[in-house]
């Protein structure tokens, strides 16, 4: 008798199983499969559609006087950023969100590439369709390289319960760097392969209920055979899936021939055409500051951030600085982990700052997102999520680091109370994301237009939090960069998602906030434009620290209960 086709799963997180074989026959492999939508309630991250003021069709055809305007027709992109299912929250605040299941559930994938930091293999495993758990080929690809390390030894020995799960060493050659790339490349029976690339570390914690962002590129075909006539220079235009392609193959050959030498291999036969997006990484590497040329070789670190942000269109219009309306861009850098950059502000305001912002006609100004040990206290898993969110702030040096950060940093909930202060409930100026109570383990660099907030142009989500080994030191004497942790980054801007780039009739591209779902909304006074989303992981506008905030600090003690009644000792 032939099994029933599975139902919906709907227990909100699996049982950790140190046995996961498979025993009954791989039904699922002889029936119908459909990719799963990528949009649990909305279109996917690249689906297109036409907003609500659509064209009056009746009145396409009046000429004359008399006749009718009709209404501008407005492309809409979802947001090609999602962010991720958080557990306790209300269903109204996880509209267009991702689970891990959405990604790993799909029967159809045949292998399956996990770099990241941290690492739970019988969660990992879970996620996986149960009928081929055991067939899929899974690398888990991490960074602790001494054999005696706790994380290496724990993560080998779940390995070992699954015949099909390889663990894989990453080449670690900086004794201050890290493994920190947050990366799955799914190769499937269909032969077709994707690209994710997102900010949670590989444990339960994580996805459940931290705020967290995922990018997920299109499903890729393989490649057609292209004529040998055509313009290596147009395939690589920046912001291309060929460019794209050649940037993520020159990251996967920085780990040597024989930790990713075969899946360099395989994605090398399939076309990225339908992916827009830059990729901004980081390897363990040495570059020269005088030589970083990113036509000719991938660059990494703030060298691959400076080069990319200084190729982007921005808001300041030639029709708008002939008004004498000078545009000043608001750059929103949002983290989980600020380390040490040094006692002076030498390195973020003349290298990072002038990375983000090289080629500004007015000094931006500049934001750092970065939660309270009230936030803290007040999240969903109280004190609990304060150990993956790092500032030290106790020594010294420490203190003399958030003096001249103080200026930059702003609430993540923007609800922390100051003594005597009182909360306008009724302040219609703030656009609500819906995740105050969800601590941050997202990172996200935006770049706004201009003061209000109401239009962006570009912003990338990426493992990379503020820090010298994630994007390179300052230049030393002979100019050169040197790069210690493993990064991996996407970067968007409107204009990627415009239909006829070379055409300068197609339509103006405009990148909005989104808040509490992925369907960007619009003013209406837009013409003929496209109009692509950005979901938002905080609340606008900001709040910045009051004269008692301070930075939350893991390593700090706080002896009043968090609203679990628990302390952090």
């Amino acid at each position: 008798m032939e099994r029933p086709s599975k139902r919906a799963k709907v227990s909100s997180e699996p049982e950790l199983a140190e046995n996961l074989s498979v025993t009954t026959p791989l039904t699922s492999l002889h029936r119908q499969i459909s990719p799963p939508p990528a949009r649990s309630q909305k279109p996917g991250p690249s689906s297109q559609s036409t907003c609500s003021t659509a064209r009056n069709e009746d009145t396409d055809d009046l000429t004359g006087p008399g006749a009718i305007e009709p209404f501008p027709r407005i492309e809409c992109i979802s947001s090609p950023i999602q962010l991720t299912h958080i557990r306790d929250l209300p269903t109204t605040n996880n509209v267009d969100t991702v689970k891990l299941r959405d990604i790993l559930g799909d029967p159809m994938i045949r292998e399956c590439w996990q770099f990241n930091y941290l690492f739970d293999v019988d969660f990992l495993m879970s996620y996986f369709d149960e009928d081929v758990r055991s067939l899929v080929q899974v690398k888990v690809v991490h960074g602790s390289w001494q054999k005696e390390a706790a994380n290496r030894i724990r993560i080998e020995e779940a390995c070992s319960r699954y015949p099909n799960v390889e663990p894989i060493v990453a080449y670690m050659p900086e004794p201050f760097g890290t493994h920190h790339s947050k990366m799955m490349i799914l190769l499937r029976h269909d032969d077709l392969a994707q690209i994710i690339i997102h900010t949670a570390n590989m444990i339960q914690g994580d996805w459940t209920n931290m705020t967290q962002a995922v990018w997920r590129s299109p499903l890729l075909p393989l490649e057609k055979p292209k004529p040998s006539t055509e313009s290596q220079a147009k395939c690589l235009k920046f912001g291309s899936g060929a460019r794209f392609k050649r940037d993520l193959l020159a990251y996967l050959k920085a780990y040597g021939p024989s930790k990713t030498g075969a899946l360099v291999r395989q994605l090398n036969d399939f076309d990225f055409k339908a992916v827009r997006a830059a990729l901004v990484a980081s390897v363990p590497s040495r570059q020269h500051a005088s030589n970083s040329n990113s036509d000719e070789d991938t660059l990494w670190g703030w060298l691959a951030l400076k080069d990319a942000t200084s190729r982007i269109p921005t808001a300041q219009k030639g029709d708008e600085l002939q008004k004498g309306n000078t545009i000043q861009p608001h750059i929103v850098i949002q983290i989980s982990s600020v380390a040490t950059l040094g006692q002076t502000n030498k390195w973020l305001r003349d290298v990072f700052f002038k990375a983000l912002a090289p080629k500004s006609s007015t000094t931006p100004n500049y934001s750092i997102v970065f939660p309270t040990p009230d936030e803290i206290r007040r999240s969903l898993d109280g004190y609990g999520s304060g150990g993956s969110i790092h500032m030290k702030t106790q020594s010294a040096a420490q203190q003399k680091q958030v003096q001249y950060l103080r200026p930059h940093l702003c609430q993540w909930a923007g609800d922390t109370l100051m003594p005597g202060a009182q909360i306008n409930l009724l302040d219609e100026s703030k656009r609500e994301a819906g995740r105050r109570r969800a601590a941050p383990h997202i990172k996200t660099y935006i770049c706004f237009a201009n003061k209000d907030k109401k239009t962006i142009d570009w912003a990338m989500v990426s493992s990379a939090n503020l820090s010298t080994q994630a994007w390179g030191a300052a230049t030393n004497g002979n100019g050169e960069v040197r790069v210690c942790s493993w990064e991996i980054g996407v970067l968007i801007w409107p204009d990627l998602f415009r239909s006829g780039l070379e055409d300068e009739k197609s339509p103006d591209a405009v990148m909005v906030p989104c808040f509490k779902e992925d369907t960007p909304r619009f003013s209406g006074d837009e013409k003929d434009s496209m109009v692509v989303g950005f979901r938002m992981p905080y609340d606008l506008p900001l709040t910045p620290y009051g004269a008692s905030d301070e930075p939350w600090c893991a390593t700090a003690e706080y002896e009043l209960p968090d609203w679990r009644g628990q302390s952090w000792t």
